[in-house]
């Protein structure tokens, strides 16, 4: 018999709405079969007053009933809640996503009172050790799904680099396909002389699936080049990767080009990493709907 599919959603009591929960339901109503939902109640002591006097840490029985039973109820869909009290905000949600054998994580960010995008260390230990991708949902990006962008490495020189590119176009795809959206790939280059050549960008289409016209090659920086394109065809998510790489200390650094590209963007990205697995299995598994979301 086959095994449900699973969403891992983090919800924090201090926030008033809960945008993580709010993306899970509308891609899990999209899905046949439907996944289930795991609801991980945690605060993130790190962005959040923890202090007694902040009075949103108090919820009663009304809170979860009405903020997380309710909608779920509503959107036809089943949820197991956990509430976790450790200090180790971030290692609780890889653990327990993990034993759950979660397909995605959904994870709210909070909003800074500067522009420029930035979270704790901690944040990083998530995206680079998670087994599944990591949505980073800001609460002011666009919840709609129209257009997916996927950034790739077309000069990959090693086998990681290329698997990661799987990756992402794979879970890009099948994201793209869940919501009837268009879906982009952009590159960013600085050496003129590893730009593709029009054969390997037919080759690239004829793989992917994606059309030429929709395979954004520019030359500039990453986050520079990613953010622009981004902007210039109105994209709603941008799915990235990161790889794991450790400094003299033996731990994780948490990756520059990653955070430039994550500090650029104003709307929801999608990391995934080394750790994690293709799409192959979960697009065979779950068919998309195909119906165009708002």
């Amino acid at each position: 018999m086959q095994q449900q599919a699973t969403i891992f959603v983090v919800v924090d009591p201090n926030d008033e709405r809960h945008f993580a929960l709010d993306r899970a339901l509308t891609i899990a109503r999209l899905r046949a079969p439907q996944p289930r939902l795991l609801v991980f109640v945690a605060v993130d002591g790190e962005a959040v007053d923890t202090r007694a006097v902040n009075t949103h840490l108090f919820r009663d029985e009304s809170w979860f009933r009405e903020q997380i039973r309710q909608p779920v109820a509503e959107a036809g869909l089943e949820c197991e809640i956990q509430v976790c009290w450790s200090s180790d905000w971030q290692g609780a949600i890889i653990q327990e996503s993990r034993r759950c054998n979660a397909e995605m994580i959904y994870l709210p960010v909070h909003a800074k009172s500067s522009r420029r995008f930035t979270f704790a260390e901690s944040k990083w230990q998530v995206l680079k050790q998670a087994r599944c991708p990591v949505v980073l949902i800001r609460p002011g990006a666009r919840a709609q799904r129209k257009v997916v962008l996927a950034t790739v490495n077309y000069q990959a020189k090693t086998d990681k680099q290329r698997q990661l590119n799987r990756q992402i176009t794979e879970r890009a795809r099948y994201i793209a396909a869940c919501y009837g959206a268009e879906l982009h790939l952009v590159n960013a280059y600085l050496d003129s002389l590893l730009y593709p050549d029009r054969g390997a960008l037919a080759k690239l289409a004829r793989k992917t699936g994606v059309p030429t016209e929709r395979i954004h090659v520019k030359r500039g920086y990453t986050n520079e080049v990613v953010s622009k394109v981004a902007r210039e065809i109105d994209a709603d998510l941008v799915v990235m990767g990161t790889l794991n790489q450790y400094g003299e200390t033996g731990s994780l650094l948490r990756g520059n080009t990653a955070e430039r590209v994550i500090g650029g963007l104003e709307v929801d990205v999608m990391v995934c990493n080394e750790f994690t697995s293709t799409a192959g299995a979960l697009i065979e598994k779950s068919e998309p709907k195909l119906a165009a979301a708002s």
